[in-house]
């Protein structure tokens, strides 16, 4: 008789280890199993119950911030990427520079940096103008952005083969007509899945948000785990925090990977 542990498992039993949201869900089955033997999870739930519209509310401002910030870095990485693709040398330079300067640094630094850089003040005449921290973290999450995506549009463009430029340079296209309708299509594509990765790790980063005064979700559940003084609570409150990021940012990993899929499929 064959042994049982040479088995191979049932399919069902395969998809179902590789689902994270089933692992997801058994491990919480299993903490709040954990916590109902205490005897305390019953109020640390009702307390996070009622924390929760307040911890969305902080998702909502990480969400937001993203945004603006990959917005912003795109628009400037894209600029970015057409100078190091400059058949003049030193603008070349001068863009590797930026690029290398802002991939290699980290994060936490960046922001901490536009921080203190930039005032808390703007004076225009007679009047003055609050500059938000949650503006100076925007900006510190950008510059990151916009060297990747420099990077990311570099390589787009230079993987396109030479050979379909010169056979629309055969047809009578014009430079301007072969970008546009031809390279650019093709790099928009092929920019796509490591451009949704980046937004994913730039939303995961704004959980330092909070470091420099703003009201974001971690802010919040500092909030939440102070005023309430439960170690319980503590834990399922960090533990939601991880569930909220991981809700949000998970799908934009399978679309991503299904994106990928696809391009190496044509």
């Amino acid at each position: 008789m064959a042994n049982d542990a040479t088995l191979p498992l049932p399919p069902w039993r395969g998809q179902a280890l590789r689902n994270p949201w089933l692992i997801a869900g058994l491990a919480l089955l299993a903490l709040l199993a954990f916590w109902s033997a205490t005897g305390t999870t019953p109020v640390a739930v009702a307390l996070l119950w009622k924390w929760l519209p307040s911890l969305l509310r902080g998702l909502l401002v990480n969400i937001e911030i993203s945004v603006l910030a990959v917005a912003l870095g795109t628009v400037v990485g894209l600029v970015i990427g057409a100078l190091l693709l400059s058949p003049s040398a030193v603008v070349r330079r001068i863009a590797r520079l930026y690029v290398q300067a802002f991939r290699n640094a980290p994060v936490l630094v960046l922001i901490y940096f536009t921080t203190y850089v930039f005032p808390f003040e703007v004076h225009v005449v007679q009047w003055s103008f609050p500059f938000p921290d949650w503006v100076k973290v925007v900006l510190g999450l950008a510059l990151p952005t916009s060297a990747n995506v420099a990077e990311i549009f570099r390589g787009a463009i230079q993987s396109i083969p030479s050979a379909q430029w010169e056979a629309a340079q055969s047809l009578a296209f014009k430079r301007s007509e072969i970008f546009r309708l031809i390279v650019l299509p093709q790099c928009l594509r092929r920019m796509l899945p490591p451009w949704m990765n980046l937004y994913a790790s730039i939303t995961m980063s704004t959980s330092l948000a909070s470091l420099v005064g703003v009201h974001d979700v971690v802010d919040m559940a500092q909030i939440a785990s102070n005023t309430v003084v439960r170690t319980d609570f503590t834990i399922l409150v960090y533990f939601t925090l991880l569930a909220l990021f991981f809700a949000y940012c998970y799908p934009i990993a399978r679309a991503t990977r299904a994106l990928e899929r696809r391009h190496e499929r044509h």
